[in-house]
């Protein structure tokens, strides 16, 4: 197998011109931050606003990363089959759940079986489709791709944090499902964006 030569740190931070690595690195930004905006505090909402026990508050953060597992398996055949249509309609069926829990997440059930979806999207699909969004935003440098993927998920993940803190502090820990839901609506419309950018380059490519 022939041996690629190696990019340079110049050519690597080229693909900071293109338009849509930078739409790619903030629609990770407010996917992660979707994710832990609200699971950053999941714990405190199964035991304010569920009123769950000890014990089935560590049952149910069990459910969820038992459930990030199955998130991976299903991922990989979703993003193999359809890449651009999965990373659409995953805010949309994230949405859906965070809608239901801000309805029903005072009730342990429905509590528990929201977790479980919960965890199989945030888990493995979103993780997976972060992934996607930036390495076939810049094929050509896939080292570099693969660290502004890391650097863009922990952004979120701080910036997801500190708004469900501000809300919680504002408004009460059953609010801060809202900075999931908020984080997606504007992710949708970034992902929508870059699905619209990024058609032609795949075209010309081919």
């Amino acid at each position: 197998m022939p041996v690629e030569e190696r990019l340079s740190y110049g050519m690597q931070f080229s693909v900071l011109k293109k338009t849509v690595i930078w739409i790619s690195i903030v629609t990770v930004i407010l996917l992660n931050s979707s994710i832990f905006g609200v699971y950053s505090y999941l714990a405190e909402y199964l035991k304010s606003v569920s009123n769950m026990s000890p014990d089935t508050i560590s049952l149910t953060l069990f459910i969820f990363g038992g459930a990030n597992i199955i998130g991976n398996i299903v991922a990989g055949k979703f993003l193999t089959h359809s890449a651009a249509k999965t990373a659409v309609t995953f805010p949309l069926l994230l949405g859906a759940v965070y809608v239901i829990l801000f309805f029903t997440g005072q009730f342990t059930v429905p509590m528990a079986i929201i977790t479980l979806v919960w965890g199989i999207l945030a888990g493995g699909i979103m993780a997976n489709i972060n992934q996607y969004l930036i390495a076939s935003a810049a094929p050509e440098a896939p080292d570099f791709a693969n660290g502004l993927f890391i650097s863009s998920c922990n952004v979120g993940t701080t910036l997801g944090s500190v708004a469900g803190g501000l809300f919680i502090s504002e408004m009460g820990t059953q609010y801060v499902v809202l900075v999931g839901i908020l984080s997606l609506i504007l992710s949708l419309f970034t992902i929508i964006l870059r699905t619209y950018m990024y058609r032609p380059i795949k075209q010309h490519a081919a």
